[in-house]
């Protein structure tokens, strides 16, 4: 499950979980969010759970060096079942400006943002090295 906080700045905070937070948790996250005041964030932990705004976030496939410390900051914090936590910028233009290779558009932060659905190409059985070097760019060298 992935729970959504967010607040009066324009970051979202997606929090994938095994499971519902305690109380007291979601008291530690809206303090590690840097949000003492529970009221000034809305949290969205139902199973269908999803925002509908324009955001710029870290690729799906992607699991950010940010996101794997503030995981390990949560463990020390005594919340456990957190896979992973990432930042999600809410933008206003579609003409936004990011890093392609690190980021991508999302129109809406739901329940599938981390999902991959791409299913791996099969072998392919090469004859002639030197014509698929060619076709593909590979840059191989040619000696032997």
């Amino acid at each position: 499950m992935i729970h959504f906080f967010g607040g009066p700045s324009k970051i979202v905070f997606a929090v994938e979980a095994k499971k519902v937070f305690s109380q007291a948790e979601i008291e530690k996250l809206f303090w590690l969010f840097n949000s003492p005041q529970p009221s000034n964030y809305s949290i969205y932990n139902t199973e269908n759970a999803s925002i509908i705004a324009n955001f710029i976030g870290p690729r799906a496939a992607m699991v950010t060096p940010w996101s794997t410390n503030a995981v390990e900051i949560t463990q020390n914090m005594g919340i456990e079942g957190i896979i992973r936590i990432e930042e999600f910028l809410k933008i206003e233009t579609e003409d936004q400006e990011f890093d392609p290779m690190l980021s991508q558009k999302y129109n809406e932060l739901n329940q599938n943002i981390f999902y991959i659905n791409v299913k791996p190409s099969p072998i392919l059985e090469i004859e002639d090295i030197a014509l698929y070097n060619k076709q593909e760019g590979l840059s191989l060298s040619d000696e032997e």
